[in-house]
């Protein structure tokens, strides 16, 4: 009896696995992009690749560059070619909405815990037939300025007055 109800549990738990994470549908929210300036090959498919690492003085002033700029310039990340796309370490080309596997490359340890849904935000269902939405790392993370800015701490609530009245009538 004792190893058919072993077997009976282990299938119901293997079903239920399997199940759950089939009929889960995960998606991922778009990049946050400033609005006219994407596609980025409406600008850049005419212009001449500039390599060199400079303040950037026309287009995209309010980029400053803060991580790892010591060792980092534009095309480390956006390929040079095709302006719409992400550039992997290996050279493969993705989209921006697959952006955490380029974060991955290099920030690995918050990228583990970003798929295991310990890092980052989701929102949606677990299990079932329903939608997971994952937040994509530049939901909240500045891609070139990933460190959040400090803030500045709201005051303390105002303490409830007391009711000497209600107390004197007890």
């Amino acid at each position: 009896m004792t190893a058919r109800y072993a077997a009976v549990t282990s299938l119901f738990l293997l079903l239920f696995f399997v199940s759950s994470t089939l009929a889960v549908v995960e998606e991922y929210t778009p990049p946050p992009m400033t609005e006219g300036m994407y596609p980025c090959s409406n600008c850049h498919a005419s212009m001449e690749v500039n390599r060199k690492k400079r303040e950037l003085k026309e287009e995209h002033t309010d980029i400053k560059l803060h991580h790892a700029e010591w060792m980092r310039w534009c095309f480390d990340c956006h390929d040079a070619k095709n302006r719409d796309k992400l550039r992997l370490y290996n050279g493969e080309l993705i989209n921006f909405t697959e952006s955490y596997r380029l974060c991955g490359e290099c920030h690995g340890y918050q990228y583990k815990d970003w798929r295991a849904g310990i890092h980052g935000k989701r929102v949606g269902y677990f299990a079932g037939p329903n939608k997971r939405i994952y937040y994509l790392c530049a939901s909240c993370h500045n891609p070139h300025e990933p460190k959040f800015k400090p803030l500045k701490p709201e005051p303390p609530p105002d303490r409830p007055k007391e009711n000497h009245d209600a107390k004197s009538k007890s």
